[in-house]
């Protein structure tokens, strides 16, 4: 059975001056989570602000206690990211009926 974990989560960059300083800090985040939590991750929100960004974050998996740990793991690491801070996230865990 496919479950499927969805990550929202909103970071302060407070150093970047420009949306080419945050382009460069949220791809380094970006390839970073890919190769340590093997997600899927995009920015969607706050495109045009330079010091906020809006991420998406998703895992599938046939264990929901695997991509609950994952997903929790994920958020962990946020929280402990020096080049911002984690503002705000929404998880929701996805599983058939």
């Amino acid at each position: 059975m496919l479950h499927i974990g969805i990550l929202q989560f909103t970071l302060e960059i407070p150093y970047a001056e420009s949306l080419k300083d945050k382009r460069s800090v949220v791809k380094s985040l970006k390839d970073r989570l890919r190769r340590s939590f093997n997600v899927s991750i995009a920015e969607i929100e706050d495109l045009d602000d330079c010091t906020i960004a809006t991420l998406g974050a998703i895992v599938a998996g046939s264990d929901t206690a695997h991509v609950n740990s994952t997903m929790d793991h994920l958020v962990n690491e946020l929280q402990e990211w020096r080049d911002g801070s984690l503002v705000d996230h929404q998880l929701e865990i996805i599983s058939p009926r």
